[in-house]
């Protein structure tokens, strides 16, 4: 097998222009322009010390049919990779270089997320919510690495999605389509300009009931922009919302799916995402030089989050206070010795009117045959307001070119956190219900001394200051070099409303300066070096803040019971590439190849607990993500190909214990143990994409994409004793025909050949519903399964 070495000096061999270049010398590249700041500070690719990646209009309206952002940035990116542990394919999270952006409460999020300069991280745990945003109204996304302008979160980089306005769309374009699995699917997108004013409008919808058992999607949202500009200056008004509601069936025992493709486990699970937000942002050209930017904007967010689990209960001890009545299991839990009263009280049940919830009526232990579950809720309600300030120079520094920026940001949020858990039945088919004839059955409980269950009303305060500068000072036509830095402010304030959990109540700021330095050189036209240096910081969220307690382990999705401060993470980026764009032939080609390597301490990660399905956040001292990432994207009036490969050496960096009680592996006390070298669960190593485009005939157009993955740990095997989540490869179909210029139609298969992978894995509590069922589990992975081959068509008015 090859070794990283010689993989990235293949991949650079693969993607050498020299003989294109040679071809062509007299032609020059055209000038790719990239924003380098949430705000648009935009300067020449060839000048930025990092890799920049962007994503159009046409690459999203590529894929017909496809609502999802996420498919369109793994599909283009060399280092994104896509999992999927919520199990509904608009739910899926994206890892850009082993970092995260995903709508899972509860996963330790490392990328930061804009759009038109409004940062989309939401407040109570930095989750993305890619759902809310019509894929039809994007007009570009730049990938940024190793740039700390973007503030918080951007440990590997950031999203800085830029959508359209009707200065850069006009016309009226319409689309239709039906599919598998019931999917009705609508879209509209309306521009005009009238002189220096301009409008747009964006519509989407779909419907489907989903692939497997209760897992329907519903998505409605809406964007629109006026604007007007006028000599170099320039306003928008931009409103946006969202109502989208999803069957989230996560991810199900394997041994399940060998019986049953669609089958699911404890169920329902469901999710309502609302989202209203409206922004005010313009450009005032100052001076011949000199360009002001500002932004201000009010964003809206609430979840409404349903769960049905096992629940892990028991009869409790005789040496308890509450004998014949209903405790949590205390397995696992520190003993003290001798074991106490007070020790098995606190582990009682009690219902909303704080009483002990007892046993079935009859002889014996009641309890031990019922099926106990219980059905989780969490609802969280956040307001954000943030503002910020840029402004921009590209005055001329002792007659040499020079483009300098400096700017500042506040985003202030609040956010109404509430979650309880209802003691429940598990019928035979895993539906988690209410059962009358049970004791407590409905009665929302929690625990004497406040562990595992607890109901929680938590009123959390984020405010998040920014000042930042750079500067690009070309010491030569060719070298440019680059040095800035950003500081962030970030406090906390957390505050229990129900008097029940005073450990969450906390008061906390972090902060930070983090530099940026770096160069470019073109050594030829269409063909440039970069090299960089950067770090990058992240603070600890409410979320995370609020579930750190590993004596207290929580419902990650359902409920906060303490508090001790975790420190703030800490990224060092170091990069190096080689990157062009060169006339060939009748097209042109984009390519890039280079190498990183991020150092992070304090890294957060998310360990289980000996309580079914709860966990704890914690810090680790040292991880490391390194790599290789190359891509190639020929484009000529009748065809385009494309094709990436990206490699990533994802580990842990210390000596040390985590949970992972329902690891194989796991020793007595459900401990695993991690040693410098071991890789990070859920990032596939290697990556492969490929795909193209060819019209057969001016009407016609038809075009494949291939997607080779490779094997990744389960969550949970930190220590890597466990076989992987193995390598798989899926390809996708699509065609296109234009009736007249008007109308299209168009026909999508994905997974043509209906590959069997799974895009993401853990591990379960082998008994958690033993009572319900009459077989029994003996392997304790879980895995979300990828869809089956799928078939979609459709009709595309465009009229200008």
């Amino acid at each position: 097998m090859w070794s990283a070495g010689r993989s990235a000096a293949a991949v650079a061999l693969l993607f050498c222009p020299a003989l294109a270049y040679a071809q062509s010398p007299q032609v020059l590249p055209e000038i790719q322009v990239i924003s380098t700041s949430p705000l648009g500070a935009t300067i020449d690719r060839d000048k930025v010390p990092a890799l920049v990646q962007s994503v159009t209009s046409e690459d999203f309206a590529r894929t017909y049919n496809n609502p999802n952002v996420t498919d369109t940035l793994f599909q283009n990116i060399p280092g994104v990779s896509s999992s999927d542990q919520q199990g509904n394919s608009f739910q899926t999270d994206i890892r850009y270089r082993g970092f995260v952006a995903s709508p899972v409460p509860g996963q330790p999020q490392g990328l930061a997320v804009y759009m038109n300069g409004m940062r989309i991280n939401e407040a109570f745990g930095d989750t993305v919510n890619f759902d809310f945003i019509p894929s039809n109204a994007v007009n570009r996304a730049d990938i940024q690495s190793n740039n700390p302008v973007f503030g918080l979160n951007a440990l590997g980089g950031a999203i800085n999605f830029q959508m359209k306005n009707g200065f850069t769309f006009q016309g009226f374009e319409g689309e239709y389509s039906l599919g598998s699995y019931g999917r009705i699917s609508t879209g509209m997108q309306y521009g005009i300009q009238r002189g220096d004013v301009a409008a747009y409008i964006a519509v989407q919808g779909l419907n489907e009931m989903g692939w497997r058992q209760h897992s329907p999607s519903q998505l409605a949202r809406i964007y629109a922009d006026v604007g007007w500009r006028h000599d170099g200056n320039e306003v928008h008004l931009t409103f946006g919302a969202a109502s989208n509601a999803f069957g989230v069936v996560a991810s199900a025992p394997i041994e399940l799916l060998q019986q049953d493709w669609h089958a699911i486990y404890t169920w329902p699970q469901t999710t309502q995402h609302q989202n209203i937000y409206g922004s005010a942002n313009g450009k005032y050209m100052v001076s011949e030089n000199w360009t002001l930017q500002g932004n201000f904007y009010v964003r809206s967010f609430r979840q409404a989050h349903l769960d049905g689990n096992g629940a892990d209960v028991e009869r409790c001890s005789n040496a308890s206070s509450f004998p014949n009545k209903l405790c949590l299991e205390d397995d696992g839990f520190p003993r003290p010795n001798p074991v106490t009263v007070g020790f098995r009280n606190q582990f009682v049940i009690l219902d909303q009117n704080n009483n002990p919830i007892p046993c079935p009526p009859g002889a014996g232990n009641t309890c031990a045959s019922v099926p106990y579950g219980t059905i989780d809720r969490t609802n969280t309600d956040a307001v954000t307001v943030g503002a910020s300030l840029q402004a921009t120079s590209d005055a001329r520094v002792f007659d040499h070119g020079n483009r300098f920026a400096i700017g500042g940001s506040i985003d202030h949020s609040w956010t109404n956190f509430t979650s309880s858990s209802t003691l429940a039945f598990i019928n035979p088919d895993l539906q988690v219900v209410i059962n009358p004839a049970i004791p407590g059955n409905g009665q929302v409980i929690h625990t004497l001394g406040n562990i595992g269950f607890i109901p929680v009303d938590l009123a959390a305060q984020n405010t998040h200051l920014g000042l930042y500068a750079t500067d690009t000072f070309d010491i030569t036509p060719q070298l440019s070099v680059t040095a800035g830095g950003r500081l962030n402010v970030a406090n906390l304030k957390m505050v229990d409303q129900t008097g029940a959990a005073p450990d969450l109540n906390n008061d906390l700021t972090y902060t930070r300066f983090n530099p940026l330095v770096g160069a470019t050189y073109k050594v030829l036209a269409g063909l440039t070096l970069y090299g960089g240096y950067s770090e990058s910081n992240r603070a600890p969220t409410p979320l995370e803040l609020g579930c750190s307690n590993p004596n207290r382990p929580c419902l990650i999705e359902s409920a906060l019971v303490s508090d001790p401060p975790l420190n703030q993470v800490v990224s060092h980026t170091y990069e190096a590439g080689l990157r062009g764009d060169l006339p060939v032939w009748n097209g042109r080609v984009d390519w890039k190849v280079g190498a990183y390597r991020t150092d992070v301490t304090d890294d957060i990660i998310t360990t289980a607990s000996n309580i079914q399905g709860r966990g704890v956040f914690q810090n680790v001292a040292a991880t490391r993500r390194q790599g290789i990432e190359a891509g190639a994207k020929y484009v000529e009036p009748r065809w385009m190909a494309y094709a990436s490969y990206s490699f990533i050496d994802a580990t842990y960096q210390f000596n040390g214990k985590v949970a992972s009680p329902n690891n194989p592996f796991a020793d007595a006390n459900g401990d695993i143990f991690i040693v410098p070298g071991n890789k990070i669960p859920a990032i596939p190593a290697h990556q492969f994409k490929a795909g193209a485009d060819v019209f057969v005939t001016p009407e016609w157009k038809i075009g494949a994409d291939l997607a080779v993955v490779g094997s990744q740990y389960f969550v949970g095997d930190d220590g890597n004793q466990n076989p992987k989540v193995p390598a798989y490869w899926t390809t996708n179909l699509h065609t296109s025909y234009q009736v007249t210029k008007e109308f299209q139609v168009f026909g999508l298969i994905t997974n043509v050949f209906n590959q069997r992978y799974y895009t993401y894995g853990t591990f379960f509590e082998l008994d958690g519903v033993a009572k319900a069922v009459s077989y029994t589990f003996s392997d304790p992975r879980t895995v979300t399964p990828a869809q089956p081959l799928a078939f979609y068509g459709g009709l595309r008015v465009k009229l200008n």
